[in-house]
Parts: C-alpha cells; sequence; structure tokens
C-alpha cells in the first residue's frame, strides 16, 4: 500500500480489444520494447560507479517521498528507496524469462542484486530488507516490500536453477510469518514498526508467496498458509457488492476502503494457484468474478476524435497495474481467455507509439488527449513498464 501516491495512467489503445486474439511474440516488439526501456532506466537513473539508482531523473535534491508509514527523513545524498530499486528485479526477471539471453542473468548479479544488499537489515531478526539503505541506520521494514523480493527471488530461482535464490525467498517468508497474530483473526501487519492496520497488499501477495513456494519444494506448510491467508483476505477487505478488495483494516475493526488495482490483482492470482493446485472451481469462480471487476472498474471505454472506439486503461498507478497484470496472466494461463490480455497489449503498443519523451523514458502521468511532460521522471515507472511488456510478449495464444 502507498495511499500517498497518486500517478495516473490513461492511454488510447489501437483496436477493440474483444475482437481480436492475443498476439504472439512474432506479432510485436513489446521484448524489443522492454530491453530498449531497460537500457534507458539505467542510464538515466543508474548512480555512476555504484549498483544504487535514483528515485528521479532528473535527479532531486532534497526530495521527500510520500510512499513511507512516517515522515521522510533522509536528506543528504539520498538515493532510491527499495520500493522502487526492488522493481527493477521484477522488471530483469520478466526480460530474462522473455528471452532467456543470460545477459539478463549477469544483469541481477553485478548490478540488481548487489545494490539490493546494501538495504539488507542483518541485525534486528528475522533478517530481512529495511525501507532504505541500511548504512543510514535503521527504518521500517515493511512486509509487503519484502514480499515483492521474495517473489522475485522465487522467480530468478525457477529461471536459473540457484539454490541461494529460493533460500533467500524462504528466508523473507520467515519475516512474513513473523508480521502474523491473532489480531483481527489473522492476517499480516503492513509495517513492522507501525502495526496500525493489516493490509490487503501485505496479505494477497503473502498467499501468492507461499503458493508458488508450495509448487516448488510441496512443503504443505506453504499450502495452507496461503489458503489460511487467502480466506482471511477475502473475509475481511472484500467488497462483496463488487467483488474487489478494500486497502487495509485497521486494528479497531475500521476499513480503508481504497481500491487498488494491485490488490484485486493479487487476489485474482492467488484464486487462480488455488485452482491449480486444488481443481475446486470456487476458486476459478473468484478469479473470473475478479477479472471482470477489475476491468470494468480500471478500464474504460475511449473514443478519438474521429468517433474510433477503444478499450484503455483508467488512471492509475502504472506499477499497481503492473501488478495487476500478473493476476491477468495467472487467469490466461487456466481460462485461455484473451479478451482482458488484449486490452494491456493493445493499450501498451498505443503507449510505446505515442510516447514524446526523446529519452526513452515514461511520464508518471500519460493520457490520450494530452501529454503532459512532468519535470522529474519516477524509477518505478519505468521498472513497472519493462516489465508489462516482457511479461506480455511472452503470452501466446
Amino acid at each position: 500500500m502507498r495511499t500517498a501516491i497518486c500517478l495516473f495512467f490513461v492511454v488510447g489503445v489501437l483496436l477493440q480489444s474483444c475482437s481480436y486474439p492475443v498476439r504472439s511474440v512474432s506479432d510485436n516488439q513489446f521484448t524489443e520494447y522492454a530491453g530498449q526501456l531497460l537500457d534507458s532506466t539505467i542510464k538515466y537513473y543508474k548512480i555512476q560507479e555504484q549498483c544504487l539508482f535514483n528515485e528521479n531523473y532528473p535527479k532531486q535534491e532534497n526530495e521527500l517521498v510520500t510512499y513511507l508509514a512516517d515522515n521522510d527523513t533522509v536528506r543528504k545524498d539520498k538515493v532510491a528507496y527499495l520500493w522502487p530499486t526492488s522493481g527493477l528485479f521484477s522488471a530483469v526477471n520478466a526480460l530474462l524469462k522473455a528471452t532467456g539471453d543470460k545477459k539478463y542473468g549477469k544483469l541481477l548479479d553485478s548490478i540488481i542484486l548487489p545494490g539490493l544488499s546494501q538495504y539488507y537489515d542483518t541485525v534486528r531478526k528475522p533478517f530481512c530488507y529495511q525501507s532504505y539503505l541500511f548504512e543510514a541506520g535503521y527504518s521500517d521494514r515493511f512486509y509487503d516490500d519484502n514480499i515483492w523480493l521474495g517473489l522475485d527471488f522465487l522467480e530468478a530461482y525457477q529461471l536459473t536453477g540457484r539454490k541461494e535464490y529460493l533460500d533467500s525467498s524462504k528466508n523473507i517468508w520467515k519475516f512474513l510469518e513473523s508480521g502474523c497474530d491473532s489480531v483481527l483473526g489473522g492476517g499480516i501487519y503492513w509495517c513492522e514498526q507501525k502495526k496500525f492496520s493489516k493490509n490487503t497488499c501485505s496479505n494477497a501477495p503473502a498467499s501468492v508467496l507461499a503458493l508458488k513456494l508450495y509448487q516448488t519444494t510441496r512443503d504443505e506448510a506453504y499450502l495452507q498458509a496461503g489458503k489460511d491467508l487467502y480466506h482471511w483476505t477475502q473475509e475481511n477487505l472484500q467488497d462483496t457488492v463488487d467483488y474487489l478488495y478494500f486497502d487495509n483494516k485497521k486494528l479497531d475493526g475500521t476499513i480503508g476502503k481504497t481500491k487498488y488495482q494491485y490488490n484485486s490483482g493479487q487476489m485474482m492470482q492467488a484464486a487462480a494457484l488455488m485452482y491449480g493446485l486444488t481443481s475446486d472451481n470456487r476458486y476459478l469462480t473468484d478469479a473470473q468474478n475478479l477479472a471482470k471487476a477489475c476491468s470494468d472498474r480500471f478500464f474504460e471505454d475511449f473514443a478519438t476524435l474521429d468517433g474510433t472506439a477503444f478499450r484503455v486503461l483508467k488512471n492509475g498507478n502504472i506499477w499497481f497495474v503492473a501488478i495487476m497484470l500478473r493476476g491477468f496472466e495467472e487467469l490466461y494461463k487456466i481460462d485461455q481467455n484473451p479478451q482482458y490480455l488484449n486490452d494491456f497489449k493493445n493499450t501498451l503498443s498505443y503507449l510505446w507509439t505515442h510516447n514524446p519523451n526523446d529519452n526513452g523514458l515514461f511520464e508518471d502521468e500519460q493520457f490520450v488527449k494530452e501529454s503532459r511532460k512532468k519535470t522529474y521522471k519516477w524509477l518505478l515507472t519505468q521498472a513497472a513498464l519493462v516489465e508489462m511488456y516482457a511479461r506480455l510478449s511472452t503470452l501466446k495464444q
């Protein structure tokens, strides 16, 4: 959950999605797009002679981020926080999976993982990643930040077979277990140092991680944890009117009712995984209900000045959209319904061909009718788009 972030993502598509199948890699250039954008991201964000990145390009002096659990206190010589930095791990993994090119594995080893290691807290137990560089002192440790990394390490293991990546994912799971108690009947908190709420963003992806760890290890404890987290989140945070998920539940029982793309997308992915593991049709129904609800809520019809109609992504944080895509991807593996992925593919095709920036980066806000240039562009926006272009390049009908 990053409630203070409000990035807008509205773009058009070239073709009505319901009329066309998902295109194969040979029919588009998404892999090339992902590689080009990653190259631009490294060029403009990486700090020279370090494995660290800047939060924005151009670098902002004394910038304050707004997505923490408390006030941003880091000032001098600031680099990116863990969250946007970790997005690059997902991006490089996605390109490694899409291309099989060993250069992306080398990039993980030479830059991405050495950089992330500088956020690792080996003093407070269980060990895990904290929100800012450890050399700067203690900072808050977010359960959701670590979950995304746990998923990334597990995918890196599946792509490379390197056991140390699986071990890292398991170690992160131990940290997540430490954030679960009987308050509110279960569930994982959002932030270790500020246990004010239990959030969809720290429970839905934890269910996904547990289920994926079970797929990999066949340890029944992971399967049970995945089920428990799934049902706790569904019982406590789902809106029974439209199937979408609220953001959080405070310890006094108050519900934070904002609905973000990634929260529902992760529950969609968890439901699809549960169906694959159990063959219980209620989970497939859950996933399909969520897919339609996400389409209704986060996409909209659009018409150009000449009357051409499109289906487009509504306003929303671009990284949230990338995480939502993972849910649609998981469901597509089961039901082979290309409709929703067409909306992503056509939207991102249009976005790429209408990007006005000479440096190849993308605005945090992008509109069909106008392209409003901002002075600074966020690292996480670029990483999220790399991931989406790479993921979509592998989804064939």
